[in-house]
């Protein structure tokens, strides 16, 4: 009996060394790596039809997860986008809803309230450290908005928009703390003196630096995953690439120099002048591309590959209009979609996207369902096993199900609006798409009217070239039912056209 007892207790021993015993462990959280660009084309990746820029790790992350060919950015331009991610709310429900200059602050923007930003609150509510790294726009230092007040435990980078369009700022932030850089004071925003040669190099020397930001940034993102390895992280790297202006050190631009037929820009479209234009666009991306390599292969390095949801998308469309030097209609940027940044045609805001997390999701997969930025809140929610903490008052549907090969229902709706650019409303309904624009004329414009609905069917003709309101008037009736239902008037981000109607 008592030989029984010790072999049990032996038994018992060994299956509690085993962790047999401890079959109610918790799995650890999987790491979140959230990539954002800045103003990227959905064109302007080697995997998105890109043939002129190299970007071999992002299109290698392209073959390692999923490619998504619907996916929509949160807003047309930088901060009302940002707010769509980290809220879970389209714009027609959002807090900021246009870029916006803080009040009372010398450098930042509109403040989101405290609590506003509830997709890194509750991340980090559930066991996460969170990291971001890059830019940021919804709050000034010590502000309401400000990242660390929003459930970000450590921040490095530019805080404002307006300090990001300088690559060699003279300052960068390091969570509250103002950190000096070896850079020269001049403005993002100024033309190249008259009787300057244009085709001299020397003439371009007064808009560079020693410490180039983005250099600066990435080594921080290193350095968090680093110190994080331990424990579950969300990693939000926010590049401030290709937003102009058009800046990058020596050693990237040699690649591109020459490659290309090249007109000095000096300046005359407002941001910094280039003497290789072209070159230095290109040379941007490829040397973001770069950094992200890096963020990937320490996790590799770490062995966290296995662990680590990585995503990779831009906040807007490109550039038009070649603004600031940009040539998008060389690059393709929007890969033949009309519209720009600040459009809410398919150029302006849908995004490339792509989704890895090795033994989830399938490799060099893709999908067509329709997502955006709202989306993701809930399916980080849902894939970290904590379906639990999604808040019940978001437009944000999980695509988890899509993520892992399941099927799911196609989303109802996506809508999309901004009081900028004229003021613009649109709404996608599987492949329909009704935009209506001149919501928000200036108050000296002579046409105060808003425009027509217009109808585009995205399947037949994805580059919008043909209106269909006359030939389907029911269709139009029915979306502008859904135009008209989702804005909710902003005293901060009025929309003159609309919020009459709601008066």
């Amino acid at each position: 009996m008592a030989g029984r007892y010790l072999h049990l207790l032996g038994c018992l021993c060994l299956l509690a060394a085993s962790g047999a015993l401890r079959g109610a462990e918790p799995t650890k959280l999987p790491n979140i790596v959230f990539l954002i660009a800045d103003d990227l084309g959905y064109g302007d990746l080697g995997c998105y039809g890109q043939t002129k820029i190299r970007t071999p790790n992002i299109d290698k992350l392209a073959t390692e997860g999923m490619r998504f060919s619907n996916h929509y950015s949160g807003s047309n331009v930088c901060a009302p986008s940002r707010c769509t991610l980290m809220t879970g709310k389209h714009p027609g429900h959002g807090y900021i809803r246009e870029n916006h200059q803080a009040k009372g602050y010398s450098e930042g923007q509109e403040p989101v309230p405290a609590g506003l930003l509830k997709m890194p609150l509750r991340l980090q509510e559930v066991g996460y450290t969170l990291g971001g790294f890059g830019k940021w726009g919804l709050g000034p230092v010590t502000s309401s908005g400000d990242p660390l007040k929003q459930g970000f435990d450590r921040w490095y980078g530019y805080n404002c928009q307006a300090e990001a369009h300088n690559y060699y700022p003279t300052h960068l932030w390091d969570n509250d703390k103002q950190i000096t850089l070896n850079n020269p004071k001049f403005a993002a925003h100024q033309k190249l003196p008259k009787d300057a040669d244009v085709n001299n190099p020397a003439s371009y020397a007064a808009y560079s630096g020693k410490d180039y930001a983005p250099d600066l940034i990435g080594e921080k993102a290193l350095e968090f995953v680093r110190a994080n390895k331990d424990k579950p992280f969300f990693l939000y790297f926010a590049t401030t690439v290709p937003h102009l202006a058009l800046q990058v050190p020596e050693d990237s631009l040699q690649e591109y120099a020459g490659k290309f037929p090249e007109t000095p820009y000096t300046g005359d479209r407002s941001y910094l002048p280039h003497r290789q234009p072209r070159a230095a666009y290109a040379a941007m991306i490829t040397r973001m591309d770069r950094d992200i390599g890096r963020i990937l292969s320490v996790l590799r390095e770490l062995h966290l590959d296995e662990n680590t949801i990585v995503v990779f998308t831009s906040d807007n469309g490109p550039l038009y209009d070649k603004l600031g030097g940009t040539d998008t209609e060389f690059f393709n940027s929007a890969a033949g979609l009309r519209g720009r940044k600040g459009s809410y045609y398919e150029g302006g805001f849908r995004e490339p996207c792509i989704v890895r997390w090795p033994g989830h999701i399938a490799p060099n997969s893709q999908t067509d369902r329709v997502s955006g930025f709202e989306d993701w809140f809930p399916t980080f929610m849902e894939l970290v096993g904590r379906k639990d903490k999604t808040p019940a008052d978001i437009d944000g549907i999980s695509f988890a199900p899509t993520l892992l090969g399941q099927k799911q229902p196609e989303r109802p709706f996506l809508y999309r609006e901004s009081p900028g650019y004229g003021g613009q409303q649109c709404v996608r309904v599987g492949n329909w798409k009704a935009l209506r624009r001149n919501l928000n004329p200036a108050l000296k414009a002579k046409d105060q009217n808003p425009g027509p609905i217009e109808l585009y069917d995205l399947a037949n003709d994805p580059f919008e070239k043909t209106d269909l309101a006359k030939i389907h008037p029911e269709i139009v009736s029915e979306l502008q039912l859904l135009l008209d239902k989702q804005h909710v008037k902003s005293d901060l981000f009025p929309m003159r056209v609309l919020d009459a109607k709601k008066n």
